[in-house]
């Protein structure tokens, strides 16, 4: 084992709700690359699984190595444009459960509004029209 001074102090302590790297691990990440250590000892220091610095070195890596701020932005471009990522406006929810109180069909729906029918399907089922 070994022990490197320092790189955990910056890490909040908040709790988490999901398993994202954080900005300051991401910095954590290239120190410790810059210091020399593989990616297996760079896991136990943040306490992650190694094959999750695996994945953010290989999304991240460009062609002037693994930079840190770079890391952080092109992350919340892929979150940003990820299929998650589109909520369904306030507007068009009420839309919906007026149109669901009358009875249309999910089809009918998405023909009217901008929602696709699968989505109104998954919410019902849900039992949380969207």
């Amino acid at each position: 084992m070994f022990s490197i001074q320092g790189f955990l102090t910056c890490q909040s302590k908040l709790p988490m709700t999901y398993k994202h790297l954080w900005q300051a691990e991401r910095y954590q990440i290239h120190a410790l690359m810059k210091a020399g250590h593989d990616q297996s000892q760079i896991a136990k220091v943040l306490d992650r699984n190694k094959s999750t610095i695996s994945r953010e070195l290989s999304r991240n890596t460009g062609s002037r190595g693994y930079r840190p701020k770079q890391a952080c932005e092109m992350s919340a471009d892929r979150a940003q444009n990820s299929r998650n990522a589109n909520a369904v406006a306030p507007w068009v929810k009420d839309e919906v459960n007026a149109m669901l109180r009358v009875q249309w069909s999910p089809e009918q729906i998405a023909s009217q509004l901008p929602i696709s029918h699968e989505t109104v399907y998954q919410h019902v089922y849900v039992g949380n029209p969207p």
